[in-house]
């Protein structure tokens, strides 16, 4: 138990305690996995580190250590993930002082990043490759994605009665456990749960397409999913339309991206895709708002020329 810990117990054995107490049932599976793939780094690179042992100079070492083999954003992330115990071991007496405070974040090189978005040329050219036909299939799952900013695990546990073709919306209300083997589980935040809005297109696509499908059972899945399945399909059409190669949640980019561009303003664009604020967008989509800022620019300025 954490509260039976001592300064002279290791770090690595706090931190896997204060895991199972704060974060076990409180967050996500996919969100405890990295909790505790932290856990397992600490054992590789501290395993016999004791509290009274952690100050700046310990700590900073074990970030740099980290650092050999990741990204600075990677390495950001595992200074995030450990700061809340040390600060609780800070409270409980079990750490002289904060050595996390003024700690520098290194990092490898980030690769080159691949292009996480089509611009509407692109994205038409890849619709128009998709092979439609009169059964669910994933080239029907890239459509849906392209014309809602859906995430994928959003995507798949659609059944047919979450859309409402009257009133062209289709409810968000859960995602489906790809990850684990399946079935139903909660969505990403309580902003997840939400109606996006279809275009008639979409409407009497999918209306044809699950009319004699099972109300409640999930449209595209059939047995195990993998999001690497439809990645694949994705990029062979990718690549057969002569476009760059993106993966499906590329497609969620390309839809709010698209949406920015079109001047629809970013608190729709947050609740669209269910960001739970609109932060969120902000910082996703900076590179795409810094470039409506310079146009904004520059539309002022020739507006203000114009004057005389």
């Amino acid at each position: 138990m954490i509260n039976a810990m001592t300064p002279q117990h290791t770090f690595c054995d706090y931190y896997r305690q204060w895991v199972a107490m704060y974060k076990e049932g409180a967050v996500r599976d996919v969100t405890l996995s990295k909790y505790h793939l932290t856990c397992a780094w600490l054992q590789k690179l501290i395993p016999l580190l004791t509290l009274a042992e952690l100050n700046r100079i310990t700590y900073q070492q074990l970030l740099n250590d980290y650092a050999q083999s990741h990204e600075r954003q990677t390495t950001m992330d595992f200074h995030h993930q450990l700061k809340g115990a040390v600060l609780d071991a800070v409270d409980e007496g079990l750490v002289d002082r904060d050595p996390t405070r003024k700690a520098i974040i290194k990092g490898k090189t980030p690769r080159a990043k691949k292009q996480k978005y089509l611009n509407q040329f692109e994205l038409h050219r890849l619709l128009n490759d998709l092979n439609l036909g009169a059964d669910i299939s994933w080239d029907w799952l890239i459509l849906l994605i392209a014309k809602t900013g859906l995430r994928f695990s959003e995507a798949i546990a659609l059944t047919p009665a979450d859309f409402e073709f009257g009133r062209q919306v289709v409810s968000v209300s859960k995602t489906w456990d790809y990850k684990s083997g399946g079935g139903f589980v909660p969505t990403k935040n309580r902003s997840s749960v939400r109606k996006v809005q279809l275009d008639w297109q979409l409407v009497i696509q999918f209306s044809e397409l699950t009319k004699s499908l099972p109300p409640d059972e999930p449209i595209f899945v059939n047995g195990k999913v993998y999001n690497s399945t439809a990645n694949d399909v994705l990029e062979r059409h990718c690549r057969h339309a002569e476009i760059p190669v993106i993966s499906v949640h590329g497609l969620r980019h390309t839809h709010a991206s698209l949406l920015l561009f079109a001047g629809v303003s970013i608190a729709s664009v947050a609740k669209r895709l269910g960001h739970a604020s609109m932060n969120t967008t902000q910082k996703t989509y900076l590179h795409i708002i810094q470039e409506l800022e310079n146009q904004d620019v520059d539309l002022v300025m020739r507006s203000i020329s114009s004057l005389i």
